[in-house]
């Protein structure tokens, strides 16, 4: 018969525990057989790891049927099994011991039905969400984004902002800094005469002049060369909220000449005036700024048409629009040079990488490509920059290009220049004795980007 703890503890009291002996078990018409007796398992015997066995009341309390050799009622006290009691004896008592039986008065009755302790208002704390900081008061409420665009903002929201030594220790330091001695080079020749000529400052103890719109300014990677520029007003702009914060952090950590205003803001898809008030944008803009991130707008041709509204309705006319973007040109003829039954359409280098999705289909607006850029850029979507499509559209906004250069022409044509000759020392493009910090991989990653600059007629 199978063992059931229940019915046989109810049942009958050699049923309750493990196997010892047989025993015969009563007879009845339908169960001629024998069981194998039990070890009794009285309370106090297993507290009390006495030997002798004893049996349980069980059955007599349930079916009223006393047993002789029932002993439950007169076993040895459980309190045997402790040789010795611990009596209480608290130490470093905090109440009186007189106050633990006390009744508490009815003001104390009050004060416990919403006390907290430290413990319970810890613990509560941590559950509670902190919350959320205001908004900048220059800046919309900031928005979640998705599709490529979300990927392009969390890559830059993520990327931490380094300082000037941590910078140095970069392993593509040499393109970093060859890459900012080209923007100097465009700053110098194109926005400082639209800046001396502006209508802007030129009053008071700062003494600058002039007004910058930075689009897609980052985390305020340029806002030294704008002060050396000596702008008197600075305004940046960029899609990347996080970026934002850090920049206006580098701008307030240093003494800047200049006014600066800081906004989070698409400006592929909404107007400055939806970050910065009238009264900021009533003087034009003498100088427009987009540095290797104006291919983003190239997704769609209406992010196309809302940058260049925001460029041109706010600049001035004799205002200049400078930037740099990736060689459209150079990426297309590197993936025309992949063998045709390629099926990994990827070029580039230990420093860069270029992944195009499709080898065929080559659409004016929304021709994406993958971009890795070693220290820098983590594989995110950018789009091809066809440059007479981006003359002809330019136009239409009253923006027409009066330089177009690939970097590599440009080291060719100011290495010897009186005043960019030595900032390529001071910049730490090349040493003393004119070498290059850069290797081989790092010309070659250079070398898929142009600057440009359009003048507003």
């Amino acid at each position: 018969m199978p063992f059931d703890p229940v019915r046989d503890a109810i049942a009958s009291p050699i049923f309750s525990s493990p196997l010892t002996h047989s025993l015969p078990l009563p007879q009845s018409p339908r169960t001629p057989m024998t069981a194998p007796a039990r070890r009794p398992t009285g309370l106090a015997a297993l507290l009390n790891d006495d030997p002798t066995p004893r049996t349980s009341t069980i059955a007599h309390l349930l079916h009223d049927d006393p047993r002789p050799d029932d002993r439950l009622a007169t076993a040895p006290s459980i309190r045997k099994i402790t040789p010795t009691a611990t009596k209480y004896n608290p130490r470093n008592r905090i109440s009186p011991p007189d106050s633990i039986l006390r009744p508490m008065s009815q003001a104390e009755m009050n004060m416990y039905k919403s006390y907290q302790g430290k413990g319970t208002a810890r613990l509560t704390g941590k559950r509670k969400r902190s919350p959320e900081p205001e908004p900048h008061r220059d800046e919309p409420p900031s928005k979640k984004h998705a599709g490529d665009v979300g990927v392009v903002v969390d890559h830059y929201n993520m990327r931490p902002d380094v300082g000037v030594v941590q910078r140095e220790t970069s392993p593509i330091i040499g393109l970093k800094s060859f890459n900012n001695w080209v923007k100097s080079v465009l700053i110098s020749r194109f926005a400082h005469p639209a800046l001396q000529a502006s209508k802007v400052g030129g009053r008071g103890p700062r003494g600058g002049r002039g007004k910058v719109l930075d689009m897609g300014c980052g985390k305020g990677g340029d806002l030294t060369k704008w002060g050396k520029a000596r702008v008197a007003e600075y305004f940046g702009a960029d899609i990347a909220a996080v970026s934002i914060e850090q920049a206006r952090s580098r701008f307030h950590e240093r003494r800047n000449p200049f006014e600066a205003t800081f906004a989070a803001l698409d400006c592929y898809s909404e107007p400055l005036s939806k970050a910065f008030p009238p009264a900021k944008l009533a003087a034009p803009f003498d100088v427009v700024s987009m540095q290797f991130c104006m291919h983003y707008a190239f997704e769609s041709i209406q992010k196309a048409r809302c940058m260049l509204e925001n460029v041109s309705r706010w600049l001035r006319k004799g205002g200049v629009f400078v930037g740099t973007i990736p060689n459209a040109e150079q990426l297309l003829a590197n993936l025309d040079a992949l063998p045709g039954d390629a099926e990994d359409l990827s070029f580039g280098n230990d420093v860069y990488k270029i992944r195009f999705e499709d080898r065929t289909n080559r659409p004016v607006f929304g021709h994406k490509y993958w971009f890795y850029l070693q220290d820098a850029v983590e594989n995110v979507p950018e789009y091809i920059v066809r440059w007479d499509n981006f003359v002809q559209l330019a136009a239409e906004y009253g923006l027409h290009p009066v330089y177009k250069e690939e970097f590599h022409d440009i080291f060719s044509e100011h290495q010897d220049h009186a005043e960019f000759g030595p900032l390529m020392v001071k910049m730490k493009v090349v040493d003393s004795n004119g070498e290059s910090a850069m290797d081989e991989a790092q010309w070659e990653a250079a070398n898929i980007y142009i600057a440009f600059a359009f003048e507003k007629r």
